[in-house]
């Protein structure tokens, strides 16, 4: 595993490091912050998945976590969104499929199948990796993410709830099977297989029995993407009939940028401090 660590001026490091991957069959890579706390002994982590065309570094890029993660002691992974390399099949012209855009499940169909296996390399592969290597507590941790990394969130809480022990999301998409972005992915890494879209449909998951203690999302009432592809109102009334208790907040004024994920990134780090 190679690497590449800063000392930060609140405390703490962080890393980005690079592995071969026997999930993905190819170098991945993720950025890990650690507390100073965790010079102390084990500390909770958070796994924050990001969104479409996105890599690891926009969140340590924009996302001003660092602070509110070294208050709180908690440790934050930040893996990437997909498998990368040139012998790694791609549609660089679709930024809704391919490079950036795995939607963090396991591709059934061919060419995809052999790389784009984003579920099981992050629940899995890269879990065992930060476990071996980092000093957190692996039964003290939470998981969120932004967008097609919210979904990812989700669908990996609610499909392992005894590994995540709290999970939000930023404007997630809560229904990726029949969202206008998402559901072309679906068929593509799938195939025409309604079972194995479900499992990886955060409200499909929840009707179908899935459970959660409770769920915090935040939505930004100027999203662009608000109707067509996130919809968070389908996962509320799942989450109503499922009495699972979700805080959804729709933040007036608010997009789907970097701008708003930061201006609450406090209150989701804090809702998962309290909850580790």
């Amino acid at each position: 595993m190679k690497t590449e660590s800063t000392a930060l001026s609140f405390g703490g490091t962080q890393g980005v490091y690079s592995h071969s991957s026997s999930e993905c069959n190819c170098d991945m890579t993720f950025a890990v912050y650690m507390p100073p706390q965790a010079a102390d002994g084990p500390v909770p982590v958070l796994w924050y998945l990001s969104g479409l065309t996105c890599t690891h570094a926009n969140v340590m890029d924009k996302g001003e976590y660092r602070a509110h993660a070294a208050k709180h002691g908690v440790a934050v992974v930040c893996p990437d969104t997909s498998p990368r390399s040139d012998n790694v099949p791609d549609e660089a012209d679709n930024w809704q499929f391919g490079s950036g855009a795995g939607f963090y499940l396991d591709a059934q169909n061919e060419p995809w199948r052999k790389n784009y296996r984003m579920y099981s390399y992050i629940r899995n592969e890269l879990q065992k990796l930060v476990l071996q290597n980092f000093n957190v507590d692996a039964d003290r941790q939470g998981i969120f993410g932004h967008s097609m990394g919210g979904h990812g969130a989700l669908t990996m809480a609610l499909k392992n709830p005894d590994l995540y022990k709290s999970c939000s999301a930023f404007a997630p998409i809560v229904q990726p099977t029949t969202a206008d972005w998402s559901s072309g992915a679906f068929e593509r890494y799938l195939g025409d297989n309604p079972e194995a879209w479900a499992d990886y449909d955060a409200t499909l998951l929840v009707e179908n029995g899935a459970r959660l203690n409770d769920v915090l999302i935040d939505q930004g009432a100027a999203d662009g993407f608000l109707e067509d592809g996130l919809r968070p109102w389908l996962f509320e009334k799942a989450c109503q009939d499922a009495g699972i208790p979700l805080t959804l907040r729709m933040q007036e004024g608010y997009d789907h940028s970097y701008f708003f994920i930061s201006t609450f990134m406090e209150d989701h780090i804090t809702w998962h401090a309290e909850r580790l």
